[in-house]
């Protein structure tokens, strides 16, 4: 009975479509249908009436009228059906999170970019970071690429503080399931944050670690201070050499893995999410494209590096306020019916530090609560530059290889056919192209751009 009906909760969807009541949507749109008819006597009486003392002011502005008519009927579209999206964390852990059993969900690689540390605070990008590192997901299907575009080492050295700052920083969060997991804003909430905390332990835990973030934000306070003095023979590292990144316009690539799967545990001994730091090559004479170029960069490292079949991306300064964001999109994502059709999941965006009546609109309801919405309600939201979490066969635009199958039974008693020479060539080939973990989908290396050439490694010089 049991089995029966966890074989049914497994069957059922990650997610719903919540309508708008109608005692709220229908008002609206009868205000939109009478807007309309006026807006269509409106025109009609102006077409039907010319002024011949100024035809040509007449039509003009008849014909801008017109203009601005059609424009408002089609900003009104994605009004007219907004909708609502419940998630199943519940069925999504019966089907791809089973305690007890390796996990399914798939691997996400979250791209964090950044430019300038002097206009981009490092303690900002460092609490986005943190954030991510201590996201409520598998540890081995996380990995965070943080993308310097400026080659500052400012940021490199922040990025190390904060690597070594994760390894508190996380287990605490998980402990005791603390939201949200940026620092800086979980300490400066006003709350009672002794709600729901049953465990003694935790009143001492949660003061040894807001004095371990106040160190670390001297230490990070004191390399920002150290480098407003650029040296004029530039930048020297830890061994002698210089920095490859002193001339941020003319410079080679860039990797530093900080944590990884294999390497780098918490204080607990537990295993931390990827922490990967990309600065990209850059030369005099080529168009580096920005944000784009950065993007592009990051999807083609990952690829080589973890390859995940989702990825995220986020601004330095939009930290993970929910610890299970990522289970949420993989409600959508992995849906066995939905799923093949979805290419991005769009979260919106929230703010803090916003005045009580938000003068200057910062939480851009009309823009994330209505139109949102209202465009999901026709076919998707658009996307808006960050918080986003991409398929990756949506923008390779073919699938992964295919997992090499494992000999079943009756093909490991009898054997299967010889293979002939020509068989044989063709299998070598496709060996050849496949990764040593199968677990993770393998794309084609001579599909990606040939930049990864140009990268070193800075951890033989560190």
């Amino acid at each position: 009975m049991e089995d029966a009906l966890l074989n049914d909760e497994t069957r059922q969807p990650l997610s719903r479509k919540v309508p708008i009541p109608s005692s709220r949507i229908n008002p609206y749109r009868m205000v939109i249908v009478l807007r309309l008819a006026v807006l269509c006597i409106f025109l009609r009486y102006r077409i039907t009436h010319p002024v011949n003392n100024a035809y040509p002011l007449w039509l003009l502005s008849v014909i801008c009228e017109i203009w601005f008519a059609l424009s408002w009927i089609l900003d009104q579209f994605p009004k007219w059906s907004p909708i609502n999206r419940e998630t199943y964390l519940d069925r999504l852990a019966l089907r791809y999170d089973r305690e007890g059993e390796p996990s399914q969900l798939a691997p996400v690689d979250i791209f964090v970019s950044t430019v300038d540390p002097m206009k981009e605070p490092p303690l900002v990008t460092a609490n986005t970071v943190l954030s991510i590192l201590a996201v409520d997901y598998p540890v081995d299907k996380v990995s965070c690429y943080v993308s310097d575009d400026g080659a500052a080492m400012l940021t490199f050295d922040a990025l190390s503080e904060t690597s070594e700052f994760a390894r508190k920083w996380v287990p605490f969060c998980k402990k005791y399931n603390i939201e949200p997991r940026a620092p800086e804003w979980y300490f400066a909430q006003k709350i009672d944050y002794l709600k729901d905390k049953v465990q003694t332990s935790f009143v001492k835990e949660r003061r040894a670690m807001k004095r371990e973030y106040e160190e670390f934000k001297v230490r990070i306070n004191g390399l920002v201070a150290n480098a407003q003095k650029v040296p004029e023979e530039g930048w020297i590292m830890q061994d002698g050499t210089p920095w490859p990144g002193n001339n941020t316009r003319d410079h080679p690539g860039m990797i530093q893995v900080f944590l990884g799967h294999s390497g780098g545990l918490d204080v607990e001994g537990n295993e931390l999410p990827r922490l990967v730091y990309v600065s990209r090559e850059k030369r005099p004479g080529f168009q580096h494209h920005k944000k784009a170029g950065a993007m592009n960069a990051l999807v083609r490292v990952s690829a080589v590096l973890t390859n995940g079949q989702y990825m995220l991306n986020l601004d330095c300064d939009h930290y993970i306020n929910n610890s299970k964001a990522l289970r949420e999109a993989m409600c959508f994502l992995m849906d066995p019916n939905l799923g093949r059709n979805v290419c991005y999941v769009q979260f919106p965006q929230r703010f803090d530090g916003i005045d009580r009546n938000d003068r200057y609109a910062n939480r851009n309801t009309v823009f994330f609560d209505i139109n949102l919405r209202g465009l999901d309600g026709i076919q998707g939201p658009v996307y808006v530059g960050t918080g986003c979490v991409f398929n990756r066969t949506a923008l390779y635009g073919y699938e992964p290889p295919v997992k090499k199958k494992k000999p079943g039974f009756f093909s490991s008693l009898c054997g299967g056919r010889k293979k002939t020479s020509k068989s044989k060539k063709s299998s070598e080939k496709k060996k050849s192209h496949r990764h040593a973990d199968s677990s993770v989908p393998v794309f084609n290396l001579e599909d990606i751009e040939e930049g990864i050439e140009g990268i070193i490694e800075l951890s033989v010089l560190i």
